[in-house]
């Protein structure tokens, strides 16, 4: 009895004999059935391993049921040379597959050696149930075990180790099947203490629904020490056979959804890039007419509300709209980045919607922006003028007004023609200083009217107001000038008829006052008591007396011409209304006085007759006696008569009050327009330059991420760049990038030149930008994907159909995968066609950019 050792090499198996006490009966139960499960296929199977294979014909059969070759013809003869011919033809067969067969001959298997049929058996179990089955690069064996341990690993009470005791409990078949089919077993409810159950539970479930017959007994199994090895890998290898296939759908499968997540990745960041754009576009379209919106507010707090709205868009609404740009180009530049690593066509976003286009609305959002800033400072400007010159309006205006309050009245009185010639010359000194005053103002009424034309001129928007104040300000002015010069006029002229009149009242007193005094005397003599002694003394009297009476005619005249002037003034002042208030200024006699003291003396000159006659009689009766006395009387001289005339002329000053000074003041505004604004569009513009080199790198490490592009790869595609970069610009001109090219050890002809400078610089701009450079290379240095390699996968999803049906569809692929390809696949055309066929080939080159999708 002979086992046999086998040695894989990386070309051959060799098979070697090495004797055995016994040959055991699970090792022949198994082969026996797993010959069975491949020639079932065919329609046959064998009862006698070592006699059903003799005459080669069901060996050649088997050898092609498992290959899916054609072997030679087989001999038809029944004699032994002919069984020879067909098991050397079938053993042939084994070694043009690698396999050299030590001490196995056609002869042993012809005459039925049991043990030389057995070892040929596992010979074809090891070249084509096992040897294929390698993990990492591991030898079949360990490949094998390796696929166990991996597919149990999971599972609570399963240690794979080897492919004898590891198996003993039935927990690792049981595992294995639950991993690939969880609904045929449950596996919570089998037991570690239930070796048997678990195996015949493995055993009966592998051969109802895995189609894997029944090749090992449980019993058997459970009470070996050691369980072969050999059955167990046989048996063992057909659970890897059977999931191979569900292995390499899901292989499919995975390699499907993955390049499905790129798309749906790839189609969620269209999306997006398209939502943002149209987002920021329409924002851009809402606020433009805002900015454009030129119509300046009335007042300063308006226009600074305006000011206040456009510093919250700075500060509040533009940044968040500046990160969305920002946002824009990176996502757009990793869109692109994974769209050419997954090698599909480049994203064309929506007309309208193109970086360019969205850089280009932002320019003039900008610009527009810019002339709306410089607009809100020039208005802010006007409008502070305008407060200025409203305000020092106002001011003036107020100033005029007090100073104006009750000059019209002032200059409408006709206080003149009750007041004296030295009243009328304090009014007129009074009126003087005032045409002074008034001349004085005459530059603030002048710096009102200005004032008003320029508030008129900036379209100030109480302008109606302003200029009405201003009108009845001038209007006023003009009559306080009107009133003004109609006083002066009534002064001039009642000063000119107050000096005539005092011309008079001087004339009258000084004649009235040496007249008073004449008559004063005449009085004091009339009334002037006497005593006279002769006869000669009263007569002396009575002459004086008739001399005194000799000059009344005269005394009368005068009189009549001192009334007369004082008939003048009256007279005067009666015609031009001139009211005589007071007494004369230059005396105190009045005409009154006058005529009663001119009654009295004429009354008193009777009455001295009277005496000077009573007292001539008396005398003329005492004559004798005063002659007698006559002789020793002195004469009485002359009765001197000393006068003094005092005039006291009183005459009033009168101050002139000087105009107050009044201050003229005056506000200044300053528009305060802060650099913060400046600063905050440099730091947006920073931290967007950041973003943009954070987003440079990272579509470097995703290029060398999906492409397995090495850093040190990357490292030196940078030096190579950065070398030729001369004007350090992140660019290279044509000619440099040529020279990078030749110096990475590219043989360029100009063809090959320009059509590599059609892919790196698509929009002819005549630079080469360093992601374009390393997109380049990546191409040239990494691999990816193919539609090719979609469609095989599909291809095996369908089971090697042209087409696929949304059934296998949905069963093969997560439900979101799925429905993404039923949405999106065109309907198969072709003969005998399944309901429901899908054409999988067009989608997949749809997938790559290859056709419409």
């Amino acid at each position: 009895i002979y086992i046999y050792i086998y040695i894989h090499t990386y070309t051959h198996t060799y098979i070697y004999a090495i004797g055995h006490n016994k040959l055991q009966s699970s090792c022949y139960n198994t082969f026996t059935a797993w010959c069975n499960s491949h020639l079932r296929k065919a329609g046959t199977q064998i009862e006698n391993i070592e006699e059903d294979f003799r005459n080669g014909l069901k060996l050649m059969l088997l050898l092609e049921v498992i290959s899916g070759e054609r072997l030679p013809k087989p001999d038809k003869g029944k004699m032994r040379f002919h069984k020879i011919a067909n098991v050397n033809k079938a053993l042939d067969y084994i070694s043009s597959k690698g396999v050299k067969l030590v001490s196995i001959g056609a002869e042993e298997i012809v005459d039925g050696n049991l043990k030389m049929t057995l070892g040929m058996i596992w010979t074809i179990i090891l070249r084509f149930a096992i040897q294929d089955i390698s993990v990492e690069e591991t030898s079949a064996k360990e490949g094998l075990l390796l696929w166990c341990q991996r597919k149990t690993a999971p599972y609570r009470n399963v240690n794979v180790q080897n492919f004898h005791i590891s198996w003993k409990d039935g927990l690792a078949l049981c595992a294995l099947i639950h991993r690939h089919r969880p609904d045929l077993i449950d596996y919570s409810k089998l037991r570690k203490d239930d070796p048997i159950g678990n195996l015949n539970t493995a055993f009966e479930v592998a051969e109802k629904y895995l189609d894997i017959p029944k090749m090992l007994d449980a019993e058997d199994i459970v009470n070996t020490p050691k369980p072969d090895e050999k059955a167990i890998m046989t048996y063992v290898s057909c659970f890897y056979h059977a999931f191979a296939g569900a292995e390499q759908a899901e292989t499919a499968a995975n390699r499907i959804c993955k390049v499905l997540a790129v798309n749906q990745e790839n189609e969620r960041l269209m999306e997006e890039y398209e939502k943002l754009a149209s987002e920021l576009l329409e924002w851009i379209r809402r606020t433009i007419p805002w900015l454009e919106n030129r119509v300046a507010e009335q007042t300063m707090r308006a226009m600074q509300q305006k000011l206040e709205d456009f510093r919250d868009y700075r500060r509040v609404h533009k940044p968040p709209r500046v990160q969305e740009k920002c946002q824009l180009e990176i996502n757009f530049n990793t869109l692109q980045t994974k769209l050419r690593l997954s090698n599909r066509p480049a994203f064309m976003p929506s007309e309208g919607k193109m970086v360019s286009d969205i850089a280009n609305a932002w320019k003039g959002l900008e610009q527009v922006e810019k002339g709306y800033e410089e607009w809100l400072l020039t208005e802010i400007r006007r409008l502070e003028r305008l407060d200025h010159l409203a305000e020092k309006f106002k001011q003036k205006c107020s100033l005029h007004e007090s100073w104006t309050a009750g000059k019209e009245h002032l200059l409408s009185q006709k206080d003149y023609e009750t007041a004296s010639l030295m009243e009328i010359r304090a009014l007129m000194r009074k009126h003087e200083a005032f045409e002074s005053d008034l001349a004085a103002h005459q530059d603030r009424v002048e710096q009102i009217a200005a004032i008003a034309q320029e508030l008129n001129e900036l379209d100030y928007h109480d302008a109606a107001s302003v200029n009405t104040r201003c009108q009845g300000i001038c209007d006023q002015w003009d009559n306080l000038g009107t009133l003004t010069q109609k006083r002066r006029d009534a002064l001039e002229r009642v000063e000119k008829l107050w000096e005539t009149i005092d011309q008079l009242y001087l004339e009258f007193a000084k004649r009235a006052a040496p007249f008073n005094n004449w008559m004063d005397g005449a009085m004091e003599d009339l009334q002037d008591m006497f005593i006279v002694h002769s006869i000669e003394e009263i007569q002396s009297l009575i002459t004086a007396h008739d001399q005194y009476k000799a000059t009344l005619p005269e005394a009368d005249k005068e009189r009549i011409a001192i009334m007369g002037i004082q008939n003048e003034i009256t007279k005067i002042a009666q015609t031009y209304g001139i009211k005589l208030v007071g007494v004369n200024p230059y005396t105190v006699l009045s005409p009154q006085d006058i005529t009663n003291k001119w009654e009295a003396v004429k009354q008193l000159v009777p009455l001295r007759d009277q005496m000077l006659q009573e007292e001539v009689a008396r005398q003329q009766a005492n004559e004798r006696l005063r002659r007698s006395f006559a002789a020793q009387a002195n004469i009485i001289g002359p009765w001197i008569q000393t006068k003094m005339e005092v005039i006291s002329i009183m005459r009033g000053m009168m101050n002139v009050q000087e105009p107050a000074t009044i201050d003229d003041g005056s506000v200044s505004g300053i528009i305060r327009h802060s650099l913060l604004q400046h600063v905050r569009v440099g730091w947006e513009q920073l931290l967007t330059t950041i973003a943009r080199t954070i987003n440079e790198v990272e579509n470097q490490i995703l290029t060398r991420d999906a492409k397995g592009i090495s850093q040190e790869q990357l490292n030196e595609f940078r030096a190579s760049f950065n070398h030729f970069d001369r004007k350090r610009n992140g660019m290279m001109d044509p000619d440099d990038f040529r020279a990078c090219l030749i110096s990475m050890g590219y043989d360029l002809g100009e063809v090959e030149f320009a059509r590599i400078m059609t892919l790196v610089d698509p929009n002819n701009t005549g630079v080469v930008t360093f992601q374009a450079f390393i997109d380049f290379m990546t191409r040239e240095t990494a691999e990816t994907d193919t539609a090719e390699q979609v469609m095989a996968s599909f291809k095996i999803l369908a089971s090697d159909k042209p087409y696929i049906t949304v059934e296998e569809l949905r069963r093969e692929l997560p439900p979101e995968q799925a429905e993404y390809c039923i949405s999106r696949m065109t309907k198969y055309i072709g003969p005998e066609v399944a309901l429901g066929a899908l054409d999988y080939i067009s989608f997949s080159s749809a997938l790559y950019g290859e056709s419409d999708l």
